[in-house]
């Protein structure tokens, strides 16, 4: 039986590494989202590998977000939506302290990294609930844990990352029928992560991958690694 998978922010990073992962699994139909198809080269070189779908979606826009449910809905016909992954996500404010921080900057963060994906969860919710699979994958930071003591670092990203990990708590009580958790990628060589980072695109995908295959109703709810170890709040 094929998989159905939605992943935003396609085009280059972790997106684009899932995308590029889940299209060699024949069984799989993959819906990679980005903000504009026509310069995503690279993700329309992997259309020959398997069966994938790109869509036009800005998570910043809610129409956009409206308009991308309404295509890959028709696209379905009549099937659901096995595996949402948010994954799209930027840092506006940079290296910021929340003595230096940017007004405009903050704001820009929240309203990518939180509202965003609570776009897409609404939009795309009832396609979730028809599958088989029904998971909800908002990706986080390890930066988002007061727990782990980060300090001073990155503090618009940060706040905006702590609060997606309580819309999904909010979202896994008020939808008991989902499965939604949070993962940290870990610390990747992207655009973001930059060239000094610990871990490489494919492991950090590849062990989520895993991870969220492999949940199940004990997983809504959690703050987890990218390889399935819990993250302390």
């Amino acid at each position: 039986m094929s998989t159905t998978w939605l992943i935003t922010g396609t085009s280059r990073g972790l997106g684009y590494e899932f995308v590029r992962q889940l299209v060699e699994d024949p069984t799989t139909i993959v819906f990679a989202t980005c903000r504009t198809p026509a310069k995503a080269e690279k993700l329309h070189a992997l259309k020959p590998k398997g069966k994938l779908h790109i869509v036009q979606l800005d998570q910043e826009d809610k129409a956009s977000v409206d308009a991308a449910a309404k295509e890959v809905e028709k696209l379905l016909e009549g099937k659901g939506l096995d595996y949402l992954l948010n994954s799209a996500a930027a840092q506006y404010g940079g290296n910021d302290s929340v003595l230096s921080m940017d007004s405009k900057e903050f704001m820009d963060t929240i309203k990518n990294c939180v509202l965003g994906p609570a776009l897409i969860v609404q939009a795309f919710i009832g396609l979730v609930a028809k599958s088989n699979k029904k998971v909800i994958m908002n990706m986080t930071s390890g930066l988002a844990s007061i727990a782990l003591d980060c300090g001073p670092k990155n503090a618009s990203y940060s706040i905006a990352k702590t609060a997606l990990n309580m819309y999904n708590y909010k979202l896994a009580k008020e939808r008991t029928d989902i499965i939604a958790f949070v993962m940290d990628p870990g610390w990747v060589k992207t655009d973001m992560g930059g060239p000094g980072a610990m871990l490489e695109p494919d492991f950090s995908i590849g062990n989520m991958l895993r991870t969220i295959k492999a949940a199940s109703e004990k997983d809504t709810g959690t703050f987890k690694r990218y390889n399935g170890e819990p993250i302390p709040w």
